[in-house]
């Protein structure tokens, strides 16, 4: 054989080795994310430009997560925590858009004593999304809720709602004790 014809098997070959580990690598990619995020990954591939996009700002938000400095809960805080929950649900029946209100503000609450910063809704929600993805779509409903409660406009049935919704992420927030769970994107 030629050099020539050797040149012309070889650099094909190369060339589909390199495109085929790159897909795998791609593919590998998008799964870990898929796994790390849960339901935010189709959502945000949904709300973004292009797939690639959405994976970026998936990435940047890991990124900006791992950088975080998420930190357990002592036992005395969580049952702190524990009460106050507790003493809103209580509030409930009497009160019930103070209650979703101050849900809303529980949930920050311990969001900031576990290390999440909480200078925005939106950034909450990005934030929130690396580590708590399977219930994220509680907080966005539990928060729809509090913003028409703040307006006088939600009905007792979606207060309870937004109850319901707002316990489950307290509760993962609460027992996850700052573990991380999900292999790193």
């Amino acid at each position: 054989m030629s050099t020539g014809t050797l040149l012309a098997v070889i650099i094909p070959v190369v060339v589909v080795v390199a495109l085929l580990a790159v897909g795998a690598a791609l593919m590998s990619r998008r799964r870990r994310l898929r796994e790390r995020f849960g339901p935010e990954y189709e959502r945000t591939v949904e709300d973004a430009d292009s797939r690639m996009a959405a994976e970026r700002e998936l990435s940047a938000r890991a990124k900006r997560h791992d950088a975080l400095d998420i930190k357990p809960l002592s036992n005395e805080v969580r049952q702190r925590y524990s009460r106050d929950w507790t003493s809103v649900q209580d509030e409930f029946v009497d009160q019930p858009e103070d209650a979703v209100h101050d849900a809303d503000r529980l949930v920050t609450s311990l969001m900031h004593e576990r290390g999440y910063p909480t200078e925005g809704y939106e950034q909450r929600l990005k934030d929130l999304s690396v580590e708590h993805g399977r219930t994220l779509g509680h907080y966005r409903a539990a928060h729809e809720v509090d913003s028409l409660s703040s307006r006088h406009r939600a009905t007792t049935e979606q207060l309870r709602g937004a109850m319901v919704h707002y316990r489950a992420l307290f509760e993962e927030l609460l027992a996850d004790g700052g573990q991380t769970r999900h292999a790193r994107a």
